[in-house]
């Protein structure tokens, strides 16, 4: 026969199969409902029982009312693409792989779960290792529905006469394929390489590192699936945390964990980390740096310690007719001993209390011995700490502390030039106060590290004012779509995946870590794209975010399967002064399409953005991405406003980490040198988005190097 005829015919065999798996998930649906349906009824008749039978059977209720409900949700988030390949071993055996373990009404095996040692040579086999196998098929469909196969011959002297062979390989028709605006699942296209890493033990630190395009961010988020499903007694209750670069980011990735079932998993941006606040915007370069760096810490220390704006300078209480005063001097010296005895400030209150009181006894002692009387001591201090005038003194002398209220404090530039006196220059100090005292832009990506460490320094607020959080808005947490709910600043997670992880200040590591200090970590990063000035300042946080681990391992991908090699030949050469020939992966896929360099005026930039991007919406059916410099997305979705496609998304440079799309307009790469400290190195990260086609609009030649 033909090959589209062999084709058609696989495609036919397959789609049987296909039909009776979607037929036993009907069926498995309908037993589900039942179950929950029947929980709800003994519910019922518990109410009519005696009491002592009643707890019984309402915990069977309660517990088959969850069982079936997490069936429910199971059956639900598989049901898109449930089956997507098949092994078929030398001794004529196959099985099918997918994204659940399904069974028949015989206990056959009509899927079998991607994460099971059944299914390990769907990732790993090979021609050189094949594992008995002759035949890897990969079956994409749509729904329930076999779109096409592609099949790998691992063992050709032993393929059947009667087996038929399909498709280029798996890997290389599915590169080809254009992308969505949510990031693709790749269980049926993991490479071996990528497996190995997916499947390493669950304890200690787990390293991905590797080039654009290498797949670092899946492999880690199905490494996180993985894990939930082969170690769930250890991992599953205390939940996973998956931190990205931006809520862009997180919102490409969202559908990958529940899409395989896990819905323990929390998914924040670096933003979003602390409960009760959402921060997007960018500061720039060089106010990011001073913000990330881990002598904020010391500032950040200095300043609770400082007496309030609010406070009054002096004491003046009356006893016995006497008025005992304190002095700002003398204030200041109650506060200072206050604050060596190491307790957060929120939990003070009653040893600053008792400190007042003693400061007061003592200045009575002092007038009544110039008098030469005496004076009970403790019979004072009992009387002036139930005065009312005391307490108030107290509450607004030694107010409770919110971290967003200290950092607008140091909004005023000799406040903050106090607390970073020997710790920052003239010019940071300027930098940080004119930012805290304008907050008309809300905080930005790195104060959220800064409050979330002010947090921990003023330590919680008092019960009956709980009410309020740490920033003062109602906290709110995010998931990718099934998280239970957790505590305020959760700290027990069982496993933390953050992705790219290069580019995180010191701060930023603190915060993490609070989060991760019970957790075995899966960290995502490239070097070479980041965009952090001080790498060593950061690995020193990283590693006592890490804590005291048993095992740490470290892994490197370096196949660029994202890339064609056309585009990715352009990156390599902006990046070339930056990074060394072992530090860039291998594109492994030519198209024969080079990426276009069109030079343009300034003035005409708007319409040459607009005609780029018409131009390659019709060139490729997925996704088209416009990268511009951060301070310019604005700028240019206004200039795309009239475009109503929503293949069309608009993008700025530290926000498109992570992504892809089938196409990039590049507008500007010099801004995007320019904007950061680490510019070619954002620039290298930008031109690496395209899986397709690429066009970079320039108005200044000096970011290309010359050939």
């Amino acid at each position: 026969m033909s090959e589209p005829r062999v084709r058609r015919a696989e495609i036919a065999v397959e789609q049987a199969h296909v039909d009776r798996v979607y037929t036993r998930l009907a069926e498995l649906r309908t037993q589900a409902e039942a179950m929950r349906a029947k929980g709800y009824e003994l519910g019922q008749g518990a109410q009519r029982e005696a009491i002592f039978e009643q707890a019984s059977m309402l915990f069977e209720r309660d517990m088959m009312v969850y069982h079936a409900n997490q069936t429910l949700q199971t059956l639900d988030a598989e049901y898109e693409g449930l089956v997507f390949g098949r092994l078929d071993h030398l001794d004529r055996e196959h099985i099918y792989v997918g994204r659940l373990g399904i069974r028949d009404t015989e206990f056959d095996n009509l899927v079998t779960d991607w994460r099971a040692p059944a299914a390990a040579a769907f990732y790993q086999a090979t021609a050189e290792e094949p594992m008995d196998v002759v035949r890897r098929r990969v079956i994409r469909c749509s729904g329930q529905t076999v779109l096409d196969v592609d099949d790998d011959v691992l063992i050709a002297d032993a393929v059947p006469e009667d087996m038929q062979i399909v498709g280029e390989g798996a890997l290389m028709a599915a590169l080809g394929r254009s992308r969505g605006e949510k990031m693709r699942d790749i269980v049926a296209t993991i490479q071996k390489e990528q497996d190995e890493v997916i499947r390493a033990p669950w304890r200690g630190v787990t390293e991905i590192t590797g080039g654009p395009g290498t797949g670092k961010t899946a492999v880690a988020l199905h490494r996180a699936a993985y894990l939930l499903y082969r170690h769930r007694r250890q991992l599953g209750g205390a939940g996973v945390l998956v931190i990205g670069p931006s809520g862009v980011f997180t919102t490409y990735i969202s559908r990958v964990l529940p899409s395989m079932g896990e819905t323990n998993v929390e998914l924040r941006a670096l933003g979003e980390v602390l409960d009760g606040l959402e921060a997007t915007r960018q500061d720039t370069a060089a106010l990011a740096a001073i913000k990330g760096s881990l002598r904020m810490r010391k500032v950040l220390l200095r300043a609770l310690r400082e007496t309030p704006p609010e406070a009054p300078a002096e004491l003046k209480i009356v006893y016995r007719g006497e008025v005992l005063k304190l002095t700002a001097r003398e204030l200041d010296k109650v506060r200072r001993k206050a604050h060596t005895q190491g307790a957060p400030p929120n939990r003070s209150r009653v040893r600053v209390a008792e400190l007042l009181l003693a400061a007061l006894a003592d200045k009575a002692e002092e007038y009544a011995k110039a008098d030469g009387k005496e004076i009970d001591r403790a019979e004072l201090i009992n009387d002036l700490g139930e005065r009312i005038d005391f307490h108030r003194f107290l509450v607004v002398w030694w107010p409770v502390l919110y971290p967003a209220q200290v950092l607008k404090w140091l909004g005023a530039e000799k406040r903050m030039a106090a607390a970073a006196k020997g710790i920052l220059n003239r010019n940071e100090i300027s930098l940080l106060s004119a930012d805290f005292a304008d907050r008309s832009r809300g905080w930005s990506v790195a104060d959220v590290a800064l409050l979330d460490e002010l947090r921990v320094l003023v330590g919680p607020e008092p019960k009956r004012r709980r009410r309020q959080t740490v920033v003062e808005v109602a906290p709110e947490r995010g998931s990718s779509g099934g998280a239970p709910h957790r505590p305020e600043h959760y700290d027990e997670y069982s496993h933390v995946v953050v992705d790219e992880s290069q580019d995180l200040s010191p701060m930023q590591w603190r915060m993490i870590g609070r989060r991760g200090k019970y957790a075995s970590w899966t960290v995502v990063g490239d070097p070479v794209q980041s965009s952090w000035p001080d790498p060593g300042e950061a690995a020193q946080a990283r590693d006592q975010a890490f804590g005291v681990k048993t095992t740490r391992r470290r892994f490197t991908l370096r196949t660029n399967y994202r890339n064609s090699a056309e585009i990715f030949d352009l990156a390599a050469k902006v990046v070339a002064g930056h990074a060394k020939a072992d530090e860039l992966p291998k594109a492994v896929r030519t198209t024969g399409i080079e990426p276009e360099v069109r030079p343009v005026d300034q003035a005409a930039l708007a319409t040459a953005t607009q005609s780029a991007a018409k131009e390659l919406l019709g060139a490729v059916e997925g996704t088209v991405g416009v990268i511009t410099a951060m301070d310019r997305v604005e700028e240019a979705e206004g200039w795309l406003a009239g475009q109503a496609d929503e293949r069309l998304k608009v993008v700025g440079s530290l926000d498109s980490k992570g992504l892809e799309y089938d196409a990039v307009v590049l507008v500007e790469p010099m801004d995007l040198v320019t904007e950061s400290s680490t510019g070619r190195r954002v620039l290298y990260v930008a031109l690496t988005r395209a899986t397709q086609q690429l066009i970079v609009l320039a108005s200044n030649p000096d970011w290309l190097p010359d050939s």
